[in-house]
């Protein structure tokens, strides 16, 4: 049942993730007055882990079946227990696979604007609380001064778009350095 649920969500839009928080933690308490469940970063951090959450769970799943049975037997063999045998064997064999799970996730995260909308709700300020108050995220920063235009917001954007770029390969050479990197015991 939990493929099943992963695999349906993997196939719906983002904006599904951000109008899911909308309907259920934002309107019902609008009125409560409580700015935890107001348009904020909070929860558009939450939106933005529901988009995520397919795309790691899909390939940890792929990468934990790719551990050898016989592994997973010889540490049962000799006396350990499942749960020593996951946290000893498997999981340090599918360490690698498991973080690129992660980048990929984050890299799907971090191109998102449509979830950001419904929960962030967008604000050309500076809005350093992401517990309260609009907030604006860099890919919706991107969207609006890509179309104005003024040559120098165009600018801006393609230098939020860099931005972006950048934060995606600096993660996954953060991945590369802790997975395969030369402090990775032998």
């Amino acid at each position: 049942p939990v493929r099943i649920f992963v695999d349906a969500m993997s196939g719906l839009p983002s904006i599904v993730a951000g109008l899911f928080i909308f309907a259920t933690l934002i309107l019902p308490f609008a009125k409560s007055g409580n700015p935890l469940f107001g348009y904020n970063g909070f929860m558009a951090s939450l939106a933005l882990a529901i988009t995520m959450l397919p795309t790691i769970t899909r390939t940890v799943d792929v990468v934990l079946r790719l551990v050898p049975d016989g592994l997973r037997e010889a540490s049962l063999a000799l006396g350990a227990s499942r749960a020593r045998t996951v946290f000893s064997v498997v999981f340090p064999t599918a360490r690698t696979g498991m973080t690129t799970a992660v980048v990929l996730g984050i890299a799907r995260a971090v191109g998102e604007t449509a979830p950001l909308l419904f929960t962030a709700f967008g604000y050309d300020l500076m809005n350093a609380n992401p517990f309260s108050g609009s907030q604006e995220s860099l890919p919706l920063f991107v969207y609006r001064n890509i179309r104005k235009p003024d040559i120098s917001a165009i600018e801006r954007g393609f230098a939020g778009a860099l931005v972006l770029l950048l934060l995606v390969v600096a993660t996954r050479c953060a991945q590369g350095r802790w997975c395969c990197g030369a402090d990775r015991p032998r």
